[in-house]
């Protein structure tokens, strides 16, 4: 299998989409006023409880840490967009951080220890 042809860890996400009555603000205000966004993303599932990134009305981004292997941190992404109906389309996208071990030494061939 040639190295083009294998998946991108850094590229695993999940994505799921919801269609919710609310109008976009209101939605909006659930995924960021942080005494809101407690009840069902509580600060102790987060890395930090600010976002670190956010586009106001559209689309913000907060880092998770999970306390079991395989993923330490991941990334959720939280996109709403006004639906057709006038209610919000709703997505929540979770990419991983899977961090590959690096090589010790400079030609870049990780090697296995003997078991």
């Amino acid at each position: 299998m040639s190295d083009a042809a294998k998946p991108d860890p850094s590229d695993a996400a999940l994505v799921l989409e919801y269609e919710f009555d609310a109008p976009p603000a209101k939605v909006w205000r659930a995924v960021t006023i942080p005494a809101l966004r407690e009840r069902w993303l509580p600060d102790c599932d987060l890395a930090g409880a600010e976002p670190e990134s956010s586009i106001p009305g559209q689309e913000v981004r907060y880092r998770l840490r999970d306390s079991e292997p395989p993923f330490r941190e991941s990334h959720v992404i939280f996109r709403i967009e006004p639906n057709e109906d006038g209610g919000t389309r709703f997505r929540i996208i979770q990419q991983t951080c899977m961090k590959l071990p690096q090589p010790a030494n400079s030609n870049g061939c990780l090697m296995r220890a003997a078991a």
